[in-house]
């Protein structure tokens, strides 16, 4: 068995950013586990700009990005297991990886960090009427087709859903010549970013149907077109609303979900609703010595918050190996009216500091109100003109505030004030 005072399971951006901080906060002994050939995760087939705007205040690619923290993990001489798949987590934090050179190994951490990323929902999960033809991927298979293997899954083409990876992929598709008819929202409101919708759908004339869905997929060998219909406040196609589009690929942009088999074997208690590890502020799990960070804990809109999570994490769990367990004396931190979730969805009074608070609300809201509240005692007030699903919101709790909590937090959302 060997032995490390933290390791990493995944090298993409939460895994490089986690690293190095810990690094950086005494811990030397790290070992990054990572199942693909090379570091950086998803980032490498996102070639597209934008990223590092908000961390490094400069536009630059997926792999750029990359690039900027496995630099800081290679200067820093930090291990790293490439083609490297984890298979079991146990709480004792002992962990069983396999890869072609050593076989299978047993390594026993201290701590360990959960950093996975997620993966996205299929057409499986949304019961599609239709035969299992060619010309069906997820938007995220699509953009490594086009982006890392150089081909073109498609020429007409419908996306299901308006996440981001799928407003992305409309503009990829368009560019590379192909004509994207359609993207089609369940909700009535899309789920990505706004830019993203304005710079991807709405620069290239791309429509976008919010409160339609796909209810039929046709083709013999492979997709020849696609039925859309409208969708009723209970998400029901309405008869008689249906619209038939000609195609040969469609894409599926409807979600995505952490890679979480390792921390349920682990026997971390997940969220019901981000379907990510239960945390506390400091991103440890409720198994002692387990942290969590990235899109494996909650998905985020932009890597530069995920890189901003993980060196929590990271000093998090730096502190655990040098200094022990700490007594907590924790609070539950609950999603109240209008919002989907709050995360950390503990928080330990003992740690002292400030904490911030990262929620989304349910829905789309104008002129509303964010409260925090402990019991009927309102700690914080913000205004907005606006809050949408497809954004991540954040408040900040100073020190004195957490100290002043005598019961449940509550964060919650009132509109028309």
């Amino acid at each position: 068995m060997k032995n490390y005072d933290i390791v990493i399971i995944g090298g993409g951006p939460a895994g490089l950013a986690a690293a190095v901080s810990a690094y950086d906060n005494g811990v030397k002994s790290i070992l990054i586990l990572e199942r693909d050939e090379c570091l950086g995760g998803i980032l490498n087939q996102c070639i597209h700009n934008g990223f590092g705007l908000t961390r490094f205040k400069e536009s630059m690619t997926g792999p750029e990005y990359a690039y900027k923290f496995i630099e800081e993990v290679q200067k820093r001489g930090i291990e790293v297991s490439l083609n490297t798949t984890v298979l079991s987590l146990t709480k004792d934090k002992v962990v069983t990886a396999i890869n072609s050179q050593e076989g299978v190994t047993l390594i026993k951490a201290k701590a360990v960090i959960l950093a996975m990323g997620c993966r996205e929902r299929s057409r499986g999960a949304l019961n599609v009427a239709g035969a299992r033809v060619a010309g069906i991927y997820s938007a995220g298979t699509a953009q490594k087709y086009v982006n890392v293997k150089g081909y073109l899954p498609g020429k007409d083409v419908v996306i299901l859903g308006s996440g981001d990876i799928g407003l992305i992929m409309a503009r990829r598709m368009t560019l590379e010549g192909a004509k994207v008819h359609a993207v089609c929202e369940i909700m009535p409101h899309s789920s990505g970013l706004k830019r993203n919708i304005v710079q991807c759908l709405n620069d290239f004339d791309i429509p976008l149907y919010l409160s339609h869905t796909i209810t039929r997929i046709d083709g013999d060998k492979r997709v020849t077109g696609v039925e859309i219909s409208a969708v009723d406040s209970d998400k029901k196609p309405i008869k008689g609303s249906e619209k038939y589009i000609k195609c040969d690929t469609v894409l599926f942009s409807v979600g995505l979900i952490p890679e979480n088999e390792l921390s349920k074997e682990a026997g971390i208690r997940l969220s019901p609703k981000t379907k990510g590890a239960e945390v506390y502020q400091n991103r440890e799990t409720d198994v002692s010595g387990i942290f969590a960070c990235g899109n494996v804990l909650q998905v985020h809109d932009l890597v530069d918050f995920v890189s901003e999570e993980s060196e929590l994490a990271g000093k998090s769990a730096s502190e655990y190996v040098l200094n022990g367990e700490a007594e907590k004396n924790a609070i539950n931190c609950i999603a109240g009216a209008n919002l989907s979730y709050v995360l950390p969805q503990r928080i330990d009074k003992n740690a002292g500091g400030s904490v911030t608070l990262f929620f989304r609300t349910s829905g789309v809201f104008k002129n509303c109100k964010i409260t925090v509240q402990d019991g009927q005692k309102t700690l914080l007030e913000i205004k907005k003109r606006v809050a949408v699903p497809g954004e991540m919101e954040r408040v900040n709790l100073t020190e004195d505030k957490i100290k002043s909590i005598v019961g449940e937090l509550t964060v919650g959302l009132e509109e028309g004030v």
